[in-house]
């Protein structure tokens, strides 16, 4: 991780931390969940919003303005809408990204869940990610929520990432092994 990132996600994580404390504390960890949610959408939906969090054109007032109004409109509660706020009068709100997915985390460990990333050659039915996620469930020992991706390279086969564990049974990995063993014999 870069020296940059590396601030961007200690700066996010203390803010993660008070929201999370300050959430659980009043017992809103709902509503958190549900303000992140929210939040993840309008940074995915909108580039105006991701432009204007990390513009360093806009004084504090302006994207503090901005950011209570699109909170706002968003619904959030008032502790994440007073965050938000604190946040962009400490020009800090460039962090917003990493502050949503360290929440996330947060949040599931709470639950007792992990997300898995999966990768397939081709879309999950969703007899095929429940049987999915019951496996992983009994193999990690928590809930599992699934976040899946389509990656044709593969040919067939999963990559599935939970945690710091990778599991890779796709056809390219296994082409892969094949070939490196055919030079090593010839």
């Amino acid at each position: 991780m870069s020296e940059p990132a590396s601030i961007s996600q200690g700066i996010a994580a203390r803010y993660a931390q008070a929201l999370f404390d300050l959430s659980k504390e009043g017992a809103a960890l709902k509503a958190l969940k549900a303000d992140t949610d929210a939040l993840d959408a309008a940074l995915t939906a909108s580039a105006d919003l991701r432009d204007m969090i990390a513009s360093p054109l806009l004084t504090r007032e302006d994207q503090s303005r901005a950011i209570v109004a699109v909170a706002t409109r968003l619904g959030l509660s008032a502790l994440s809408v007073n965050t938000l706020a604190l946040m962009a009068s400490k020009r800090r709100l460039f962090v917003l990204p990493q502050l949503v997915a360290d929440l996330r985390a947060r949040i599931a460990e709470e639950k007792g869940e992990v997300t898995a990333e999966v990768a397939s050659a081709v879309a999950l039915t969703a007899e095929q990610a429940q049987a999915l996620a019951e496996t992983l469930k009994a193999s990690v020992g928590k809930t599992v929520k699934l976040k899946t991706t389509v990656d044709e390279s593969l040919i067939g086969g999963l990559v599935v990432k939970v945690g710091s564990k990778m599991i890779d049974t796709s056809i390219r990995s296994k082409l892969a092994s094949l070939q490196n063993a055919m030079k090593e014999v010839g």
